[in-house]
């Protein structure tokens, strides 16, 4: 695979960082993950806007050049020179801040990188996996707008990750410090009471994530389900009907067990039919 460093097409073993590099020095970096299938950028617009807004919150100089079509010309290009034009795909792309200075950069000028990754399946399928989650309680998540980006110092999600693993948990619940949900390792939380849909309000800490809020848009205008963004107490877990993550890549993971809970997935499966259908043929601002 190669990987696409400010518009040059390198080999991804190849070093393309300097070790002034800001993103490996001062975690001076953000990213964002989407999926590509169909020959279509899925949800790129509001991709593109999250990573522009993600560059102002850090202060970032974003370039001119910086178009939607521009950046999605780079991800086609890459895609194409890694022969994946006509598969799905995983896509990260990852800016920088220049290399130069301390805690303060010399430059608030930026680089930027492209990588590709195959995936097997076009698209959202639930998973009937067994899919066990925990509390994560040994850092929690500070509810700012830097917890609502994604940015590259992630080492509540990495620590948390490790937590699971060494425990056999398929993923963790992370608190913010008020001891209230922000999300899951690797996405956003959703609970369901009922015909009652209840996620982390961005002020929680949750990632701003793209799948949530297109998730958030389909409820709304399904008359079946109520939405509501409120902040969730880790004891409404085990009275919960349904959990279920979303994140770009998997679309909808339904968790089965927590503690001693065991969770159904009929809304999930209702949930991801939609998703899918938002994902082909786009869904209304």
């Amino acid at each position: 695979m190669k990987i696409n460093h400010n518009s040059f097409f390198l080999k991804s073993e190849n070093a393309v960082l300097t070790i002034q590099n800001r993103a490996f020095k001062y975690g001076d970096a953000v990213f964002d993950t989407l999926k590509y299938t169909h020959e279509k950028l899925l949800f790129w617009e509001e991709h593109y806007l999250r990573l522009m807004a993600s560059m102002r919150i850090l202060r970032m100089e974003i370039p001119l050049s910086f178009t939607m079509e521009f950046l999605e010309s780079e991800i086609l290009e890459t895609l194409k020179i890694n022969n994946l034009a006509n598969s799905s795909a995983r896509i990260r792309i990852t800016v920088f801040r220049n290399d130069g200075g301390l805690y303060t950069p010399q430059t608030n000028n930026v680089s930027y990188i492209i990588e590709t990754e195959k995936l097997d399946s076009p698209f959202y399928e639930l998973s009937n996996s067994p899919y066990e989650v925990e509390l994560f309680k040994d850092f929690y998540v500070q509810p700012d707008l830097l917890a609502n980006i994604k940015h590259t110092n992630k080492l509540v999600n990495i620590t948390g990750s490790i937590f699971a693993r060494e425990n056999d948990y398929q993923n963790c619940i992370l608190l913010n410090n008020s001891k209230n949900i922000a999300g899951a390792l690797n996405g956003n939380l959703f609970l369901v009471n009922e015909n009652t849909i209840k996620t982390p309000p961005l002020t929680d800490g949750c990632l701003n994530g793209i799948t949530r809020k297109i998730l958030l848009k389909i409820i709304v205008k399904t008359p079946d389900f109520k939405i509501v963004e409120t902040s969730i107490s880790p004891f409404e877990l085990q009275k919960a009907d349904e959990l279920f993550i979303t994140n770009s890549i998997i679309g909808i993971q339904p968790i089965t067990k927590y503690r001693k809970k065991e969770y159904g997935n009929a809304i999930a499966k209702n949930l991801i039919g939609k998703l899918n259908t938002a994902a082909r043929f786009g869904t209304e601002k």
